[in-house]
């Protein structure tokens, strides 16, 4: 959509040490109505340009020169810090997950994208407006990386809900014919689904262990 049929949705600065990525950027934001404040090819640029231009937006990458680690991340607090009207936007190649939670844990105005979501036109723009009303972005693929975390240290993330029921009653101390009472299933049952709660809490059999008590430890460790 042409510019001048678009109403002014603010200005905008661009940091990125890649030129063709910077130039499409700035052609992007244009056509769809931000104005294009200035563009910086490493961090110390950027926050020149900042002080001077007070933009609504910085739109940042994480890694710049002249070590390509985390300038940009570095770039975002300082603007976060003197800017705070500024809203930040940072793009990374790959999930980041350290950088990005202290990146969005500076409240509103902030977002993490990676770059690969830049080609869905329509959800970019609608990244940048959001941010430039007071939300927040996050990447879809933080957000799943975050939940594989979760689950990876969570050891009853991979029981069912009924096998989460029966594991909290085996923490009560209950048999296997009491839990069957509580929850109207066969004895038989019950020791079907705390089999596979032992499975799937990987609970070897032991001469000197007794796995039920192991997994009510788990679960109440898990609290």
């Amino acid at each position: 959509m042409d510019a001048s049929q678009q109403p002014g949705r603010g200005r905008v600065v661009l940091a990125d040490d890649d030129v063709l990525l910077r130039e499409g950027l700035a052609s992007l934001c244009e056509r769809v109505g931000y104005g294009v404040a200035g563009q910086a090819g490493n961090a110390a640029r950027l926050l020149e340009l900042v002080a001077d231009e007070r933009p609504d937006l910085a739109i940042i990458d994480i890694r710049m020169p002249p070590s390509h680690s985390t300038e940009g991340l570095k770039a975002a607090r300082t603007i976060r810090e003197h800017h705070p009207a500024t809203g930040i936007l940072v793009l990374s190649a790959y999930v980041e997950v350290e950088d990005a939670l202290e990146l969005l844990a500076s409240g509103r105005k902030v977002g993490y994208l990676l770059k690969s979501r830049i080609t869905v036109v329509e959800e970019f723009i609608e990244a940048l407006d959001r941010i430039r009303k007071g939300g927040s972005v996050v990447d879809p693929s933080l957000v799943q990386e975050l939940v594989s975390a979760q689950r990876r240290d969570d050891p009853l993330s991979f029981l069912s809900s009924r096998e989460r029921e029966v594991l909290a009653l085996m923490a009560e101390g209950r048999s296997n014919a009491g839990i069957g009472r509580r929850l109207w299933v066969t004895e038989g049952t019950v020791e079907k689904h705390v089999r596979s709660i032992l499975g799937k809490l990987r609970l070897q059999e032991e001469p000197d262990d007794h796995r039920r008590v192991l997994a009510v430890l788990t679960f109440l460790e898990s609290r």
